[in-house]
């Protein structure tokens, strides 16, 4: 199943009109420090769908079936980056450290920057797979994705996660933020539910659940 296409029955003649591949970036990460991060905001940004489509916050489906283990992908949901992560064991075992716990600013999730559903210590409903809004919490900058568990660089003594590029706040592969950084809080984590295995559906929570984006602390 492929990702919802949105198009736009009001757009004016001539207008160029949005197509799947704007809303849809795949970043391969294979074991490099190379982050979504470079991608400034404002050519995020020029890639939103229409009034309309925003305005109605219609879901959008995302195939994570071919996302390998330690890859990336950023879709745009609303006007936002998301970032879905599908996290390796080794990055899972990190995030329960309690080497990185304790340096984590808010590691239990008490402030509400997520779901019921996903205040867990993986922030995510499927374990394996992250889904976050990519919008640092300190200034609205786009933090860089660095995979890799043994980084030492950009930052010594990181096990890899975000960083942001504008001011240094870093972030784990949960978007828990460390503590002593700009940024006040957690990466939101947006409404989504699984509808298989492998479709993430981002703008719809789970059956019996009401989350709204709007009601997290701070995007």
């Amino acid at each position: 199943m492929s990702s919802t296409t949105h198009t736009d029955s009001h757009a004016p003649s001539g207008a160029e009109v949005p197509t799947r591949r704007d809303f849809l970036t795949l970043l391969a990460l294979s074991g490099a420090a190379v982050g979504v991060g470079a991608m400034a905001w404002p050519f995020i940004d020029s890639m939103e769908p229409a009034a309309d489509t925003l305005a109605a916050g219609e879901p959008i489906d995302v195939d994570v079936s071919k996302l390998a283990p330690g890859q990336q992908i950023v879709v745009v949901w609303r006007g936002k980056p998301i970032f879905i992560v599908h996290r390796t064991p080794e990055a899972l075992k990190t995030l329960q450290s309690p080497a990185v716990i304790r340096v984590l600013s808010d590691p239990d999730s008490k402030v509400l920057q997520q779901p019921e559903y996903a205040d867990n210590w993986h922030r995510s409903i499927n374990p394996v797979y992250a889904v976050m809004v990519g919008i640092c919490t300190h200034l609205g900058c786009v933090p860089t994705f660095y995979p890799n568990m043994s980084a030492t660089d950009p930052a010594p003594n990181w096990p890899g996660g975000y960083l942001c590029p504008c001011h240094g706040s870093k972030y784990d592969l949960a978007g828990r933020v460390y503590s002593g950084v700009p940024a006040p809080y957690n990466l939101p984590v947006p409404p989504y539910h699984m509808t298989s295995d492998t479709i993430v559906r981002i703008g719809e929570n789970p059956a019996g659940n009401a989350f709204d984006l709007n009601s997290v602390v701070q995007i």
